[in-house]
């Protein structure tokens, strides 16, 4: 094991692959990262699986199968995506035994074109669920406004659910309000919630993309001296919320029936900006009972720099605070860019999916040549 990467996990974080291929899975290299790495979950979305399946050698076998049946283009998305999570849950099964749920978790997506219609979220996260028929799944959901009720009856259903999209402390509680209610009325419906669980997906580089370009702009040294602060201040005030959240008397009630508390996730940790340290996402947000769901080269980057020094989230919050205090005095609302960032967020995993809809289109015409 290597010593960096598990100096991480020893920390409390628990490590996650942001991706996932056939490719991945028949090669052994998603089993080298479990075995070698300290991977112990996968995260997946519309982007990974449009790239996934653009490699045709892959998946020729299954399009050619799909395409002598006759399957349309969304049923074979379906076939696709959801035997590759299946594969990959049976191989994390150990670790989610092993870790009586926290980890060994793969995750799938609801279709984004369904991010702002709640009924029709709530109906495929069930069938997801019913497809793949892995209890040790996430279905994905988008933390829009939407989308807070689909998580709740999604949970209510004894669904795991990981809440993907979340950009801003306002809505990050809405998220965590609408994960009690949903174990609630589990609870009420009589479902074994401790095998329920939930992570709620926190975006971090993007807020400083979206962020950096307008201290750019502005140019002043004052501006200049915030840049690469706010993603990571951001995420830290979010922790501070889940530890007031998940102290509470009403929190206290649920988890007498043995439910687990929703834990942050850091999404997006992978560093845009070249400037930066390439583990500035894992480093700066280190504590115990999160997990960070990393690209390949975000792992290996940790691997060869990373150095763990103890909890970089605690403590710090009056100084983050300060953070989103400066960025507004400048003029910078974090209101305005973190409903920003949610719309772009909808919208290119929208166009991903419309993207994977035309690569699965090509491939089933050319297998039924």
């Amino acid at each position: 094991m290597n010593d960096r990467l598990k100096a991480l996990a020893d920390a409390g974080v628990s490590i996650w692959l942001d991706d996932l291929s056939r490719q991945r899975l028949t090669s052994g290299s998603l089993r080298t990262l479990i075995e070698d790495k300290h991977v112990v979950g996968v995260t997946t979305n519309p982007t990974i699986f449009a790239k996934a399946i653009s490699d045709a050698n892959a998946y020729a076998e299954i399009v050619g199968r799909l395409a002598a049946q006759g399957v349309s283009t969304d049923e074979a998305i379906r076939v696709i995506t959801t035997d590759d999570v299946r594969d990959a849950a049976d191989l994390f099964k150990p670790i989610y035994d092993d870790t009586d749920g926290q980890d060994g978790r793969v995750s799938i997506e609801v279709e984004p074109g369904f991010a702002r219609d709640t009924q029709k979220t709530i109906d495929q996260a069930k069938e997801l669920w019913e497809i793949v028929g892995r209890e040790n799944v996430f279905i994905k959901i988008p933390a829009t406004k939407e989308g807070l009720a689909a998580i709740t009856a999604t949970l209510a259903a004894g669904i795991s659910v990981n809440v993907t999209l979340i950009f801003s402390l306002e809505r990050y509680k809405a998220v965590a309000d609408a994960f009690l209610s949903g174990v609630e009325q589990a609870i009420d419906n009589g479902h074994d919630v401790t095998k329920l669980a939930s992570v709620a997906s926190f975006f971090v580089s993007r807020v400083d993309t979206e962020i950096d370009k307008r201290l750019d702009a502005i140019g002043t040294d004052e501006a200049k001296a915030l840049k690469g602060k706010a993603a990571v201040a951001n995420a830290r005030l979010a922790f501070q919320a889940y530890e007031e959240i998940f102290s509470s008397d009403r929190w206290r009630e649920i988890e007498t029936a043995g439910a687990k508390p929703q834990r942050p996730l850091w999404a997006s940790t992978g560093v845009k900006d070249p400037s930066y340290s390439p583990t500035l996402y894992v480093d700066q947000l280190v504590t115990n009972g999160v997990v960070n769901t990393m690209p390949e080269a975000t792992i290996k980057a940790v691997e060869e720099h990373s150095e763990v020094t103890g909890d970089t989230v605690r403590g710090n919050y009056d100084a983050d605070r300060k953070v989103i205090d400066d960025l507004e005095k400048l003029g910078i609302s974090y209101d305005e860019v973190v409903q920003l960032l949610e719309d772009e967020g909808v919208s290119k995993f929208d166009a991903s999916w419309s993207e994977l809809q035309d690569t699965v289109t090509s491939a089933l015409k050319g297998a039924a040549k």
